[in-house]
């Protein structure tokens, strides 16, 4: 079956899809035909709708804009429009990554669309009356990246149907504990799991990327600003109307070519997935990408926008939309921000997804994702421009947790060495986990009851006790420690031998290839000529 006919089924829907209905209890279809599942409620908080949404874009840009001047912003009104909510909910920390030689460190924010049903407004904007108040899912995640030199700047967007194992989470609220999810499940419903504070450390626990701060929107506030911007040139290459038959779709209709589109048709844009490409949520992330860059561009060269009355109105419609961290609850802070964000160029702005394969209607990472987090985790630009080689391990903190005797260190070692076209090289793990009983590690055993795929070598280890453990084990390998990583699915520190130690006593790492890999759909923030295609079976004439 083609990716086309999957998304024309009720695969990705999940319209008739019984076992994943029982796989997540109390998904509701939207007027999209999308689906989630309700994860639990906060305490004190209305109980939200669930719909598909992908708009958050809109307040990436106005940040990364940071057109407004200082005079009017410092408003008490203003930081009282803005809503706080806790960073992370999550057990584990990752370390923030090592200055450079200035000093300087990356800012990673992480963006957040509510798809909420929580006011008249967002009713009115998504409709569906019957799911108003019930759980929130986070329909748009899109994790930004500055660079520690202000140079450049990485967006990462993962589908909202990704499927991923979310942390623990405790809400601060009221101390309620959501347990870890049994399995794989859509990443947008860690925001049912006691707030966006688990959407970060789900995130966290997925990339390994340390994450300063998070921002997320809702609906209403998506219209609202847009229509204080003034409106943003799209492109379609055919006419295009989202609806079919069965009355699935955003509503969008416009002709072929470019338009200014604001307001409730902006938000119909972000929406839309009938009627782009295949009809996926990839493509309506391809969609958002594109209003944003093109949103950047107006907000930095249309002069109009030095109207103070316009300026102040953006304003106001952000900080009505916006629940940020602590990190970001005053309107200095945001704007503080949005100057950081602001330095970076058009032209040195990267828009990607994180590269996926299809896992029956959903999609999960490929081994392509893991080499955009490491880019991202090492600072390397995505546009490929950085000035000079960074060394593999520059920016990857060593630990500073107290490192047990060798002969203490418990150790399994998986056999990871086969490929696509090539089997397990015999006796890798044994081979290894005699390398590290020679060299004092009493405890390293082979594990032969799990042969998992690597196409590098890597140490894994569960929990930050154990961070400094993992790296001495790397260490008296050769491994750098920029193969050292965090996970969940081991219980104790874990190293499977990959594909590029098949044979030998002695690692020698892989030079590094910090290229963006072609998956990731690379959009560079510059880019005009950039056209959504339609699909011929939403267009008119």
């Amino acid at each position: 079956m083609t990716r086309s006919s999957v998304q024309g089924e009720d695969t990705r829907q999940g319209a008739s899809d019984a076992p994943e209905r029982a796989e997540a209890a109390g998904k509701a279809e939207s007027d999209d035909g999308d689906s989630g599942s309700e994860a639990g409620r906060r305490r004190d908080r209305p109980r939200r709708g669930r719909r598909a949404l992908r708009w958050t874009a809109v307040v990436l840009a106005v940040l990364m804009a940071g057109t407004a001047g200082a005079g009017y912003l410092y408003y008490e009104h203003l930081n009282d429009n803005i809503k706080k909510d806790a960073l992370n909910l999550g057990d584990n920390k990752v370390a923030a990554p090592t200055p450079n030689a200035a000093g300087q460190t990356p800012l990673n924010i992480l963006v957040i669309g509510s798809d909420a049903r929580d006011s008249e407004a967002n009713q009115q904007l998504g409709g569906a009356r019957e799911t108003f108040g019930s759980t929130p899912l986070a329909d748009v995640q899109m994790l930004v990246h500055l660079s520690a030199d202000r140079s450049n700047m990485s967006v990462v967007s993962m589908p909202r149907d990704t499927l991923v194992k979310i942390p623990k989470c405790t809400d601060p609220d009221d101390g309620k504990v959501y347990p870890a999810s049994e399995g794989r499940v859509m990443t947008n419903q860690s925001l049912g799991h006691g707030g966006p504070g688990c959407t970060v450390a789900t995130w966290q626990e997925l990339t390994g990327i340390h994450i300063d701060h998070f921002v997320m929107v809702d609906f209403a506030g998506v219209v609202s600003m847009a229509d204080a911007v003034g409106g943003v040139p799209v492109c379609v290459d055919a006419n295009i109307h989202s609806r079919d038959s069965q009355g699935h779709g955003s509503g969008l209709k416009l002709e072929k070519g470019t338009h200014p589109v604001k307001g409730e048709q902006a938000l119909q844009w972000l929406r839309t997935r009938y009627g782009f490409e295949d009809g996926s949520d990839l493509a309506r992330a391809k969609a958002q990408h594109m209003y944003l860059n093109s949103m950047v561009r107006t907000l930095r060269e249309n002069a109009t926008l030095s109207s103070p009355n316009k300026l102040r109105r953006l304003a106001e419609e952000a900080t009505r939309a916006l629940t940020v961290d602590p990190g970001l609850d005053t309107v200095k802070k945001l704007y503080d921000l949005s100057d950081e964000l602001r330095k970076v160029k058009p032209e040195r702005i990267t828009m990607t997804t994180m590269p996926n394969r299809y896992v029956g209607a959903r999609v999960e990472p490929t081994e392509d994702a893991e080499q955009l987090f490491r880019l991202v985790r090492e600072d390397i630009a995505l546009d490929g421009e950085d000035t000079g080689k960074k060394p593999a391990d520059e920016g990857t903190k060593v630990s500073d947790d107290p490192v047990a005797a060798d002969d203490e260190i418990a150790v399994q070692i998986r056999n990871g060495t086969g490929t696509d076209s090539l089997g397990a090289a015999r006796g890798r793990a044994n081979t290894v986990a005699g390398l590290l009983v020679e060299q004092g590690f009493a405890k390293a055993v082979a594990d032969p009851s799990v042969l998992p795929s690597e196409d590098r070598t890597i140490v894994r280890y569960p929990s930050a006790d154990l961070e400094g453990d993992a790296q001495r084990v790397a260490e008296s390998l050769g491994i750098p420690v920029s193969s050292v990583r965090r996970s969940t699915d081991v219980s104790g520190v874990t190293l499977v031998v990959g594909a590029d130690w098949r044979e030998g006593t002695t690692y020698k790492a892989p030079a590094s290839d910090d290229r963006t890999p072609g998956s990731a759909e690379a959009l560079n923030g510059a880019d005009e000529s950039a056209c959504m295609h339609v699909n011929p079976a939403f267009t008119w004439s």
